[in-house]
């Protein structure tokens, strides 16, 4: 990827940081950490490396993603409001009573949401039927899966990790989160779920594991997902929950807490300093 491109990818990611925040903090609840940790990979999908267009949101042969994790939402509203889906301003409604921009994706509601998710778990199950519909119907799109990897604990996601080889579903790209951080603190002592990648491997994925805060692993990963043929593929991504926010990063404190009035302008100061440092640089 060019250096100008992924420039303007991470000024975006950042402002996509900044569209979680502020719903979470009009709010005054929500899930900060684990949307900060995926904002770098939704920018990248909504951008580069999906077919999707806000003109037209449910193009039936559109790319998919569904957001197993769906409690990072404000990750997700944050791209969907940039790339035009819906007004930007809308963003500061989210959690509110009369808003459709809830604490979960809602297909029915909100434009460019593929699948209303929530329990974890389910989200990756939904998107191997939407990959095996694709199959059967001999069409193009691609699913894309974004899982937590504290939700590595539900027993569903091993099911799809059975179900998506058997069916040789090479349509089907999932990402693993790895920030190792889930509520109740480090996923090893929590539930461990390493080594995550042999885990996948040992089903029949195709595995790779790559930086979650880089553009160029991030190209790389999704177009080696793209030429893999006869198996779905699992993209481990090394994160960090809370990332780009000083006093969120690496701290569960942050997995479902929402900033005060201080700490969101402290938040958005230090998100507002690195985007201008991007800036200069172009």
């Amino acid at each position: 990827m060019e250096k100008k491109r992924a420039t303007q990818l991470a000024i975006l990611a950042n402002e996509v940081r900044k569209n979680a925040l502020t719903g979470i903090y009009n709010a005054a609840a929500g899930h900060p950490g684990g949307s900060l940790s995926i904002a770098d990979l939704v920018t990248y999908l909504y951008c580069e490396g999906m077919n999707v267009s806000a003109d037209d949101p449910k193009n039936p042969d559109r790319d998919r993603l569904v957001l197993s994790k769906g409690h990072a939402c404000p990750a997700l509203y944050g791209i969907l409001a940039e790339k035009g889906f819906f007004p930007k301003e809308d963003i500061a409604t989210f959690r509110k009573i009369d808003s459709y921009l809830q604490g979960h994706p809602d297909m029915k509601k909100v434009p460019g949401v593929d699948m209303s998710t929530g329990s974890l778990g389910q989200g990756i199950s939904a998107a191997g039927g939407m990959a095996l519909a694709g199959k059967i119907d001999n069409k193009d799109y691609r699913v894309y899966a974004i899982l937590g990897d504290g939700e590595l604990e539900e027993g569903q996601v091993w099911e799809q990790a059975m179900f998506a080889p058997h069916y040789k579903l090479d349509n089907l790209t999932i990402f693993v989160d790895n920030n190792n951080l889930q509520i109740d603190g480090d996923i090893a002592e929590v539930m461990n779920p390493h080594p995550i990648d042999k885990k996948f491997e040992s089903f029949g994925w195709n595995v790779i594991v790559t930086d979650a805060h880089d553009f160029d692993a991030l190209e790389d990963a999704v177009t080696k997902a793209k030429a893999t043929k006869g198996k779905p593929t699992a993209i481990i991504l090394k994160s960090v929950k809370g990332k780009g926010v000083s006093y969120m990063e690496n701290n569960a404190g942050w997995h479902g807490n929402a900033p005060n009035e201080e700490q969101y302008n402290q938040a958005i100061k230090e998100l507002d300093a690195k985007i201008a440092e991007l800036e200069a640089s172009l």
